[in-house]
């Protein structure tokens, strides 16, 4: 600074060679209220001239070392620096208003600009429904799976194999004491079939028809029971053909739609059907029912067992061919038992997969897991039994 530079002058911005027309006094001076981002509307201008503002964005001069009125270090590089906490004005400026102390910055901060975008109303309620736990535990097993994205298949498990071993078993041990001793268990058979196939088709109660299929079933037991074992096909088929007669007599009362009717006659004939072929370890001999029972046994109880399913079916195949060939050594049958364990155990695991299917609640398990097995098995216990020479 020179001896010939006044020194008090700085609120005399006129004589500024590098000032610039500020559009925001322009528009003050128009519209009445000051500019948001120009505080030096604060200090009032008598002369309707810009007043010094240390923060406007001026024009950096050539050589600020030659500034006239030293701004040199109030720049717009040092408002870049600072531009939420400006520095206090000079002294001899006075102080600010009060209330353009606090007035807000000219721009808003970027997050009250820019909002974070928030989902839609739809889309934020389905994706609550998307991830809201379902309760399942009033469903049944089979809906549950369904619910939770599995197959609604469910093979019956341990304990229906347990019971499934324990009526094959009355059925090795009683079969060497004749036929009358055999019935029994037999037509414990029969019963838990007849329930258990109305119960896995989802029809329950059907207490009509399940008498009339456990009936058909004692039916056929009593006229295997008065005839010689060479009768038992024809006694099987006249049986059946006599009550598949009553099962459509009995849907002629029923006043439900046709599909229904339709729906109550496949089940009742099957049903009807597999209690007379149950009756068929009344018609095979001894040795053959008690080989064809200790492979049923073995087959279940192998295939319950956690593995993978084509192991698991591997496992039981082998499990009953070798359970024939024991009770075969046992029965007088020898190695040829293992032929006839082989093809039991084959008609046990397809009894099983049929349990398992569209309703496998634990009643089906217990019921139609259990006796399906050892029913499915009869035909081709009486048939290998025969071939085989027993």
């Amino acid at each position: 600074m020179n001896d010939h530079q006044p020194q008090d002058h700085q609120a005399y911005p006129s004589h500024d060679p590098y000032a610039q027309p500020d559009p925001y006094a322009q528009q003050a001076r128009h519209s009445g209220h000051p500019p948001h981002d120009a505080p030096q509307a604060a200090y009032g201008d008598p002369y309707g001239q810009q007043a010094y503002d240390p923060y406007a964005q001026q024009p950096q001069p050539p050589q600020p070392g030659h500034d006239p009125y030293g701004r040199g270090h109030y720049g717009y590089e040092a408002y870049e620096q600072q531009p939420q906490q400006p520095a206090a004005p000079q002294q001899h400026y006075g102080q600010l208003p009060a209330q353009h102390q606090s007035a807000p910055p000219a721009e808003e901060p970027y997050a009250h600009q820019h909002p974070p975008a928030r989902p839609a109303p739809a889309a934020a309620a389905a994706a609550a429904v998307a991830t809201a736990p379902v309760d399942t535990a009033h469903l049944a097993p089979n809906q549950r799976a369904r619910a939770e994205g599995r197959s609604p298949i469910i093979p019956p498990g341990v304990q229906p194999a347990a019971l499934t071993a324990v009526l094959a078993a009355l059925l090795a041990l009683t079969a060497p004491l004749g036929r009358p001793a055999l019935a029994v268990p037999v037509a414990l058979l029969q019963a838990v079939t007849a329930a258990g196939w109305f119960r896995l088709n989802g029809m329950w109660p059907a207490r009509q028809g399940i008498a009339l299929a456990f009936l058909a079933g004692l039916t056929t037991d009593a006229a295997l029971l008065a005839t010689d074992r060479e009768s038992a096909p024809l006694v099987g088929i006249g049986t059946l053909g006599v009550w598949c007669l009553l099962v459509l007599i009995l849907q002629l009362r029923n006043r439900s739609s046709a599909d229904e009717r339709m729906y109550a006659l496949t089940a009742g004939l099957t049903s009807t059907a597999l209690a007379v072929l149950a009756a068929g370890h009344l018609a095979a001999s001894g040795h053959a029912v008690s080989v064809g029972a200790a492979a049923v046994a073995v087959a279940t109880l192998a295939r319950a067992l956690p593995m993978p399913s084509a192991v698991s079916i591997g496992v039981a195949l082998v499990a009953a061919a070798g359970a024939g060939i024991g009770a075969g050594q046992l029965t007088g049958l020898g190695a040829s038992g293992a032929l006839l364990g082989l093809a039991a155990g084959g008609c046990a695991l397809i009894g099983l997969r049929v349990a398992s299917y569209d309703y496998p609640s634990r009643f089906v398990h217990m019921t139609a897991g259990v006796a399906l097995p050892l029913a499915l098995a009869a035909p081709a216990v009486y048939v290998l039994g025969r071939a085989l020479g027993h």
